[in-house]
């Protein structure tokens, strides 16, 4: 197919300082919990992405110098020239198909706690550090000596970023996390001397940097400046007008200007709170007050989206860090006229979750992401079928709909079972709640996938038996039958289950979504601590009902703390007028009230109420399968050869983890049992003499 013709502009080569681009698609910096402990994942990652036709890529935050890192987070690093094959490796693997490849160089200052290192952290002014985690640890204000080491180290950073092979260098100063922004904010910069109070003085250290790299290297690398939107932290922060003043005042200082707003939660908010181009209003009249290009960020997926803002005059490249995660074969897609093969990025914000609590990164839609060289796999390349010929798969939430892809990819004769009368499973559900309807392009992009597929056969309102089963013929099957919400309190606080009255009425997830759903005084119990609580409270009080939540947890839906959501969730609910009590948990439930504890003193309050809802925990659905199991003996005269558990049916958990089984069938199906070996490969840290 050809490429339409209203997209060409996103295809134009463009020129950032010394080097050109040969698209408008700009793989923004964004992590992936590899670093420098899987760099060759993380290697593999970005040159999957260089495939998919990304004009520049870029890696996670590098840590320049080791006077400043963020431990336990997992970045790259840049500290001695034994770091140079780690990064360089990057570098080949991002140019092999036309790409430029940037690095972006950080010194995190007060932000970074130096646990590692044990150096004292240093930044503009003594302040606190400032991390997720409020750790007891000050920095010291850099004194003039110590801002000419700076200098320096920046320089020696950029010349290894030049001997690895990349040719844009991002100077971080954004997000609060990056030096320069914490000279250039009056929040940050309280000094008297020459590098602070005035807009210029607090450049100063900017101008000075990028003009010794210009120095340095500029004559053959691109030097990119990222710098916040708006801090959003009152009169003393770096606000929207005081940066465009910034960038009249230096509208030529870096080849390029790379714009993201406020911290990484207002910049990567998840598609619950923020919509495609969120941040266009920020950005809007910028590109007017430099000759320089610009690129701005707003989990775009949409091409026509993209097309705008540069049609527009917002921006020059099209940012994107998450769309390139969901789909790292985007531009491709739009180059050869395949828009409706896009997998859309849903604005989960799982990706994230791996930087977060230091693991690898997952996707909910794109389960390939950071197993391209763990595991070998490619996102538009599956395996060669095996030996046999069929697969039924019985539930099409999640995981059954990408194990019927995957598996139909490779060349199998598909059936799809749902016992329902629409295939989505729990996202069917789950995206009609407040605020989650992106999450229904799980479902769209399987959907569509199957319907050009003339080897998958989808059968709807099909609840089938063990007898069934085994009369059908098939020599594989896959059961994804979901999960279903507890009723008896049994999760984290609770392991066996809690003295309920059944007077009172109690509701679980899978009522309300049903559209059971209760009204006057409802007390919400939250032990998930994901999502779940937070949206059915949200939901409870647009239909009416007054709301009070009570979770164990210090925290409204804990867990969404490494979604960067979890302060916008309190906050809407909040001002929603949800009674929100912390800290406090469930002991039983009488006719007309519930008995609730302090987690720490054991104290007990009851709190009257019309209804519970319950936000507990799950229960795997495997009935079907055990019952399958139960037969084992009938298997070989059934001609079956294989029944495997998948999903949420086998252990409950995110929607990512559901695509990701479903998807790891497809590609083990047929394989030869690995015994005990690893089901992936890893790196090892070398030992020293």
């Amino acid at each position: 197919m050809a490429r339409d013709p209203r997209y060409d502009i996103l295809f134009e080569p463009l020129a950032i300082g010394p080097v050109t681009a040969k698209n408008r698609f700009y793989q923004v910096p964004h992590c992936n919990g590899g670093g420098y402990r899987d760099p060759s994942a993380a290697a593999e990652m970005r040159g999957i992405k260089a495939q998919g036709g990304w004009g520049v890529i870029f890696t996670e935050q590098c840590e320049m110098h080791p006077t400043s890192e963020i431990t336990p987070f997992i970045e790259l690093r840049l500290w001695e020239d034994q770091d140079i094959p780690m990064i360089a490796k990057m570098a080949d693997r991002m140019k092999e198909h036309g790409a430029l490849a940037g690095i972006q160089l950080a010194y995190s200052g007060i932000n970074g706690p130096n646990f590692y290192t044990k150096e004292v952290p240093m930044a503009p002014s003594a302040l606190p550090i400032r991390t997720f985690t409020n750790d007891p640890v000050q920095a010291r204000a850099l004194d003039r000596q110590d801002i000419r080491d700076l200098r320096r180290w920046f320089v020696t950073a950029a010349k290894r970023s030049r001997t690895a092979g990349f040719d844009l260098i991002c100077l971080y100063g954004a997000h609060g996390f990056g030096i320069f922004q914490h000279f250039l904010s009056r929040a940050t910069n309280h000094r008297t001397d020459e590098y602070g109070g005035s807009l210029e003085n607090r450049s100063r250290f900017v101008r000075e940097v990028i003009a010794d790299l210009r120095d340095a290297v500029g004559d053959s690398m691109g030097l990119t400046l990222r710098v916040s939107l708006d801090e959003i932290t009152g009169d003393l922060g770096f606000g929207n007008a005081e940066v465009r003043d910034f960038i009249e005042m230096h509208s030529d200082l870096p080849d390029l200007w790379d714009l993201a707003h406020g911290t990484w939660e207002d910049c990567s908010g998840p598609s619950r709170f923020k919509e495609e181009a969120a941040q266009q209003d920020l950005v809007q009249g910028i590109k007017a007050l430099t000759s320089r290009p610009v690129v701005g960020v707003g989990r775009f997926t949409s091409p026509d989206v993209m097309v705008r803002q540069i049609k527009s005059g917002i921006l020059d490249f099209i940012g994107c860090a998450r769309p390139s995660i969901a789909d790292p074969f985007l531009p491709k897609k739009i180059e050869e006229g395949r828009i409706e093969d896009i997998r859309e990025c849903i604005g989960c914000n799982i990706c994230i979750t791996g930087d977060m609590t230091m693991s690898i990164s997952r996707c909910t839609q794109n389960p390939t992401f950071m197993e391209e060289w763990r595991k070998g796999w490619h996102p538009e390349r599956m395996n060669a079928k095996g030996d046999s010929s069929s697969v039924l798969i019985i539930g099409a939430g999640p995981a059954g709909l990408e194990a019927a892809r995957a598996c139909a990819e490779r060349g199998y004769d598909v059936a799809l079972a749902e016992a329902q009368s629409e295939i989505g499973g729990r996202v069917a559900r789950e995206r009609l709640l407040p605020g989650l309807s992106a999450w229904g392009r799980v479902v769209d992009y399987r959907a569509y996938q199957l319907s050009q597929k003339g080897n998958v056969e989808t059968y709807l309102n099909s609840s089938l038996t063990a007898n069934d089963i085994l009369q059908f013929g098939f020599e594989n099957i896959a059961i994804a039958t979901g999960a279903s919400w507890r009723r008896d309190g049994v999760a984290r606080q609770h392991v066996s289950p809690l003295p309920i009255d059944p007077a009172l009425p109690l509701y679980t997830p899978d009522d309300l979504m049903a559209g059971s759903i209760p009204t006057g005084t409802v007390f919400l119990y939250d032990d998930d601590h994901y999502y779940m609580g937070g949206v059915l409270a949200e939901l409870l009080v647009q239909n009416g009902a007054t709301v009070v939540l009570v979770t164990p947890s210090a925290y409204v839906s804990d867990w969404t703390n490494n979604t960067l959501e979890q302060a916008s969730i309190h906050r809407k609910l909040a001002m929603m007028g949800v009674d929100i009590q912390l800290n406090r948990g469930v002991v039983a439930i009488g006719a007309d009230h519930v008995l609730t504890n302090c987690t720490y003193t054991d104290v007990t309050r009851p709190i009257p109420c019309d209804a519970v809802v319950m936000v507990a925990s799950r229960i795997g659905n495997d009935g079907l399968y055990q019952a399958l199991k139960a037969r084992q003996d009938d298997w070989l005269d059934a001609g079956l050869k294989s029944v495997k558990l998948i999903g949420d049916a086998n252990a409950p958990g995110p929607i990512a983890w559901a695509t990701y089984a479903g998807h790891r069938y497809a590609r083990e199906l047929d394989e030869p049992d690995r015994g005990d070996a690893l089901s992936f490969r890893r790196e090892i840290t070398a030992l020293a003499e």
